[in-house]
């Protein structure tokens, strides 16, 4: 019995002929497979011949059956470009130099006032 589920096109579609797409994209999941040492030499000829002696999908179930599963997804950006500390969504900003000048200026205007009181109710 195929350890390929019944949605697999090659268990749900069988009789359709295999299409140019399709042995491009298995050559790839091959080449893969063996680069990353899934499959021996001998193996990875087989399936290659297989792969491409096959005129319908339901032929390509030997070829397909064992290979690592292929990624469904993408990787979230957020995770891909994050260069802040972690925990932070977005580097943090050094505020507006303007802004810092404006509040000191209004901290020391406050603070002058209240002396100059002080120093006239003491007199």
């Amino acid at each position: 019995m195929s350890e390929l589920p019944i949605s697999s096109p090659y268990r749900s579609k069988p009789a359709e002929p295999v299409s140019d797409d399709e042995r491009d994209r298995l050559s790839r999941r091959l080449n893969a497979a063996f680069t990353d040492g899934a499959l021996s030499q001998e193996e990875y000829q087989s399936r290659l011949d297989r792969l491409f002696a096959a005129q319908r999908l339901g032929e390509l179930v030997p070829v397909v059956e064992g290979l690592p599963p292929l990624q469904t997804y993408d990787s979230p950006a957020i995770v891909d470009t994050g260069t802040g500390r972690p925990g932070e969504l977005t580097e943090a900003r050094s505020g507006n130099r303007v802004a810092v000048i404006a509040v000191g200026a209004v901290i020391g205007v406050v603070a002058l006032i209240a002396i100059l009181l002080v120093l006239i109710i003491a007199v």
